[in-house]
């Protein structure tokens, strides 16, 4: 897997369909069960492949447990459960729109952490990508910044970006080891996360019970797409994507959400683009390709 344009564009496919499938669960499946049933099967589907590299990376694994715990609970679970939750008070396309948001704070992190030079025109980019966000979390009128009247889901999802932000980041200290002993022992601690959400926040383990049986076949199908594109391929796709052209210039392909998710949620759910949506999307889309441009300069 030494392509990184095309992994990265493929692994932001299923992300943009996890957008989707998230908006799509709503009355079908409830949030919290559908993380469980997630990672669950994301960890039993792995388990055959990942035994071999497991016994030869278990010193390390062993010996950097709890960095591996907080890929799993951080960028895995704590970013996904925020995202499903949001789906039930904001559109699916202000869910895909909103994640650019990843990609501000990747760079704004680098910058801050490990003085990653910005050129002018990659700052430019951020500018116009912020502005579009903007727009979409406060449904086309900016003047509700000032009052802090920004929807509840849209929060959610730029909580659910900062998650992820600080994942992305901290692959720079992933330990060398097989990719599926990788996804193994991070799937382990997104699992274990997703078991605390279903306790505290999800009605804790009777309610879990009780509410299987009311899964819809619909939902039943959603739990096994995200068991599959989005966890098992696109982690790996990313991490890898990560490894060959760095953070910042990986986390840019992100802004591939809102394109893929946009066009999902009106093909698929029957949403409706609005004229601030478009607007959005185009400062978006310069801006990607001029913080693009600058990098590879």
């Amino acid at each position: 897997m030494s392509r990184p344009y095309a992994l990265l564009v493929l692994c932001n496919l299923f992300w943009g369909g996890n957008v989707v499938a998230g908006k799509a669960a709503v009355g079908q499946i409830d949030p919290y069960a559908l993380m469980l049933l997630r990672w669950a099967g994301a960890l039993l589907l792995l388990l055959p492949f990942a035994i071999g590299p497991l016994k030869r990376d278990w010193p390390t694994i062993r010996a950097k447990w709890w960095l591996y715990l907080f890929y799993g609970v951080v960028g895995y679970a704590t970013f996904n459960v925020l995202a499903y939750v949001a789906a039930h008070y904001t559109s699916g396309i202000n869910n895909a729109i909103d994640q650019v948001t990843i990609n501000i704070l990747v760079m704004l992190f680098n910058f801050i952490l490990f003085r990653t030079r910005v050129r002018a025109l990659q700052l430019a980019g951020v500018a116009l990508t912020i502005v579009g966000v903007a727009l979409t979390a406060t449904h086309g009128d900016l003047r509700r910044i000032l009052t802090l009247d920004i929807n509840f889901g849209d929060l959610l999802v730029l909580f659910a970006c900062l998650a992820y932000a600080v994942y992305s980041i901290s692959l720079r200290w992933r330990p060398k080891s097989d990719w599926l002993s990788f996804l193994f022992a991070s799937f382990s601690g997104a699992v274990l996360a997703s078991i605390v959400f279903q306790l505290t926040l999800g009605g804790g383990a009777g309610h879990f019970v009780a509410g299987l049986p009311t899964i819809t076949p619909l939902g039943w199908l959603i739990a096994a797409y995200t068991v599959i594109f989005p966890s098992l391929i696109s982690q790996l796709f990313y991490v890898r994507g990560v490894e060959l052209i760095g953070a910042n210039r990986a986390s840019l392909f992100i802004n591939l959400i809102p394109l893929f998710g946009a066009v999902g949620s009106v093909l698929i759910l029957g949403e409706q683009l609005q004229p601030f949506h478009l607007l959005a999307g185009a400062l978006i889309i310069i801006g990607i390709g001029l913080a693009e441009w600058s990098a590879r300069r």
